[in-house]
């Protein structure tokens, strides 16, 4: 008895020691919460300038009007904005393939100099924004749609060939050393021995990212890099709130469309 009484009181300790802990965790939580709560939205906000409920109300009100003017122009922009993401997806997987095979480790041809090159361009991919990739060829190119594909196409090549190279690396070994033992060339281990092994990876990943690069595309626009981006800041900039909200709801309904199509691709293909 003495033995279980011990046992008991040891587990009942442990749960108050971790109950404890939780209770610390959740309230060091809620007071930085709160510290960054009033020092961004009350300390940093200028409420005079919001004018209270009224002047929030009436904020809201502006956008609630409809500018079926502007219905005809929509239509273009759309069309350049779902046609930059599928552009850009397209040249990011192209451009991916050979930075994964640099950056898997197990087969890229130098694991000196080209596997850390190949991983620094991951990085680098992945840690510029789009919207920083935009304005860096809008200064080369000019404005237009060119600058918001070669954005998407950069952003893209980061995600894809990471999770490209790690399916690489996790590729069963057999077939590779089965083509390489009878003679065959890089590209032959490349389109017979991995590329069978990673294909549903590697779609699956492009379709995602796609998904992903439709809704990127609708705000390239922002920066003078074409589609609905433009046009909804052609419309703030003239305070035309009723086609703000037609901008919206244009770059709503086209995520949507993306969603349905994304969704029969991968069942369909994967």
């Amino acid at each position: 008895m003495s033995k279980n009484s011990a046992s008991l009181a040891g587990q009942l300790d442990l749960r108050r020691n971790r109950q404890n802990k939780l209770l610390v965790g959740w309230t060091l939580f809620v007071i930085v919460a709160v510290w960054c709560a009033y020092g961004t939205i009350i300390q940093d906000t200028d409420w005079s300038r919001i004018g209270g409920r009224s002047g929030v109300l009436a904020s809201i009100g502006r956008y609630i009007s409809l500018d079926l003017k502007l219905l005809p122009e929509l239509l273009i922009p759309t069309i350049e904005t779902f046609m930059m993401a599928c552009v850009g997806t397209i040249l990011g997987c192209f451009f991916s393939l050979p930075v994964a095979w640099l950056g898997a480790s197990n087969v890229t041809p130098s694991k000196h100099i080209l596997y850390p090159l190949g991983r620094f361009l991951m990085v680098i991919s992945r840690s510029v924004h789009e919207i920083v990739w935009a304005l860096i060829f809008v200064s080369v190119v000019g404005l237009g749609a060119l600058p918001g594909i070669l954005a998407i196409a950069m952003r893209s090549v980061g995600f894809i060939s990471k999770i490209t190279a790690e399916a690489i690396e996790n590729i069963d070994k057999n077939p590779v050393e089965t083509i390489r033992a009878v003679g065959g060339n890089e590209f032959q281990v490349l389109y017979y021995g991995i590329l069978p092994q990673i294909y549903p990876v590697v779609l699956a990943t492009v379709i995602f990212e796609w998904d992903i690069n439709i809704r990127r595309s609708a705000v390239m626009g922002l920066v003078g890099a074409g589609g609905l981006g433009l046009l909804f800041f052609r419309q703030m900039n003239s305070f035309n709130y009723g086609g703000v909200t037609m901008v919206i709801l244009a770059i709503l309904m086209l995520i949507v469309i993306g969603e349905i199509i994304s969704h029969y691709l991968r069942k369909a293909v994967i």
